[in-house]
């Protein structure tokens, strides 16, 4: 089953980690003020490089399914 697949694994904990840095994006937002002046580039940057991970990891894990067949 795919969940016993490790890189799977990996591959949902890089979406989580998308979906909390975009999180705490938006909740600098509505902070707003001088908060959300110095950290709102800080936290799409992060997820802009955590969604390029995640996105390799799935590739990967697709690309490494289709080798074995599973």
């Amino acid at each position: 089953m795919l969940m016993n697949d490790p890189l799977m694994i990996v591959a949902l904990l890089a979406c989580l980690v998308v979906l909390v840095i975009l999180l705490m994006g938006i909740n600098s937002f509505r902070r707003g003020g001088e908060y959300a002046r110095q950290n709102s580039n800080k936290f799409m940057r992060w997820r802009l490089i955590a969604q390029f991970v995640a996105v390799v990891l799935i590739l990967a894990f697709v690309f490494f399914r289709r080798q074995t067949g599973g």
